[in-house]
């Protein structure tokens, strides 16, 4: 028994940006996202390789969190194509049409409800596959129970291999980015720090506050360690800030339990009338996994 979690906020993205035609329902609202994230979990369920049996989406609804409080940059929705904005509880909509429970983040982010579904079931499934490539989620993941997979690539990344590409654990992930910075998330990180030296430091001391202020007292050469020191002593307190970004909350309250996760099949009435809604004849014989009375 698997369970999936997928970054909702991603396949939209991901679907409003693909190079296929636009999608138009049949009051000339532009729904070719809400229409590409369904095909897209619609294969998902039909791939007999990833054996789907529990399944969640979560989604950033709005996109704009708790982080923006915390920090002016942060990503908000400021930027979001007008088009694909008004989609998001659409798009929701469209993911319970198909039988597949829905988390819609407000306060926190998708990827927190990811967190939080990888730390409150790993003990009770086989494993849990995060399919996303965003790499803040790789903080995620334990031994090969908690894994991110990447559809596009055809990669999974289990803890082994997070080590082996990256030179730290999976915990060390907020660290890191809080040294190399985040620009999708809208945080600098620290003048100097690039992604090799930010991982051949927590490398060496996983997390910030085990890195000396006194580069001789470091235990790995770095070109410019005197003065890669001197700014992280500057900006340690910036340092945390960034850290505290980063770290998915993996404590929410979801509100479910692992069997109201179970995907039992796709409604037949729900799911046409959905169709019937946005003008998409095509997608009506898709599905076959159908939920039985």
């Amino acid at each position: 028994m698997r369970l999936h979690l997928i970054d909702g906020t991603y396949e939209l993205y991901r679907a409003h940006f693909a190079p296929r035609p636009g999608h138009l329902d049949a009051r000339g609202r532009d729904m070719k996202a809400t229409v590409g994230i369904v095909a897209s979990l619609l294969a998902l369920l039909h791939d007999s390789n990833e054996a789907v049996t529990h399944i969640a989406v979560a989604f950033d609804n709005p996109i704009r969190s708790f982080r923006n409080d915390l920090y002016a940059g942060y990503k908000s929705d400021d930027g979001v194509p007008p088009e694909l904005r008004s989609q998001f509880d659409t798009a929701e909509d469209a993911v319970r049409a198909i039988g597949i429970a829905v988390w819609s983040m407000r306060e926190y982010e998708a990827d927190d409800g990811l967190a939080s579904g990888a730390r409150c079931f790993r003990d009770q499934v086989e494993q849990v596959r995060i399919m996303t490539p965003d790499k803040d989620l790789g903080q995620c993941l334990r031994g090969d129970r908690v894994v991110q997979v990447d559809r596009r690539q055809q990669k999974v990344i289990d803890e082994s291999v997070f080590r082996a590409e990256r030179g730290f654990g999976p915990e060390s992930m907020p660290d890191f980015l809080a040294l190399s910075g985040d620009s999708a998330d809208g945080f600098p990180g620290l003048p100097g720090f690039g992604k090799k030296t930010a991982s051949l430091l927590i490398g060496a001391y996983e997390h910030l506050e085990n890195i000396p202020n006194d580069a001789n007292q470091w235990r790995v050469k770095l070109r410019g360690a005197p003065q890669l020191a001197a700014t992280l002593a500057e900006h340690r307190a910036d340092a945390l800030l960034y850290r505290k970004l980063a770290t998915l909350v993996d404590t929410v309250d979801l509100r479910c339990s692992l069997d109201d996760l179970e995907f039992r099949g796709v409604p037949p009435d729900r799911y046409e009338r959905w169709c019937d809604e946005l003008a998409v004849e095509r997608l009506k014989t898709v599905p076959r996994r159908w939920l039985k009375d």
